[in-house]
């Protein structure tokens, strides 16, 4: 038997805990990706400062080693649609939080209109009923990338797989928010008494 791996943290807490612009800008966007705890936004944090960390080391350095992990680092944001060919590092330097959160497997379900909420999609997914690639994901912050994005599928063994559940949407629909008008009570002013 070998040694147990040691499970580290894939996030870092906020050096100081009560920052009242980051903690409303960290609700607005959980209210808006349907994240229910701040884990996972600063686990996108992570993921996008050691992008732009790699980048300002690699941008430093000429040698031929270098070179390869640049190219690499270009290939991988690529595949991710963070970053065009051709584009330069401060094009890596841009990326911004949003752009992790979009490519993430929960928001990809939610825009192929597979659910009707980001909290449905991110059901679906712990559950067990959405396929990438043939192969079942139950993480809703798995990254996808573009190649993967067509083959994200609901599984043929879920009972949502049938386009007439009560749960889904119809694919002719679309998303368009609808105002209901609140009835408008006409108040009449009333005249001084006599």
């Amino acid at each position: 038997m070998g040694g147990i791996k040691k499970i580290r943290k894939k996030y870092s807490k906020p050096s100081h805990p009560w920052r009242m612009a980051r903690i409303e800008e960290e609700n607005a966007l959980a209210k808006e990706y349907g994240i229910p705890r701040k884990t996972e936004i600063w686990k996108a944090k992570e993921i996008l400062e050691s992008f732009k960390n790699q980048a300002k080391k690699l941008s430093a350095l000429n040698t031929p080693q270098a070179l390869k992990e640049k190219d690499n680092l270009y290939q991988r944001l690529q595949n991710y649609s963070f970053i065009k060919p051709g584009d330069s590092s401060d094009a890596i330097l841009g990326i911004t939080l949003k752009d992790i959160l979009n490519r993430r497997l929960q928001t990809i379900v939610y825009k192929k209109g597979f659910t009707k909420s980001m909290k449905q999609a991110r059901q679906m997914i712990i559950h067990r009923h959405i396929l990438v690639n043939n192969t079942i994901i139950s993480g809703p912050g798995h990254i996808v990338r573009v190649s993967e994005e067509k083959n994200v599928e609901i599984s043929p063994k879920s009972p949502f797989y049938d386009t007439n559940h009560a749960e889904r949407i119809k694919e002719a629909t679309k998303r368009v928010a609808k105002k209901v008008e609140k009835p408008q009570f006409g108040f009449r002013k009333r005249g001084k008494r006599k």
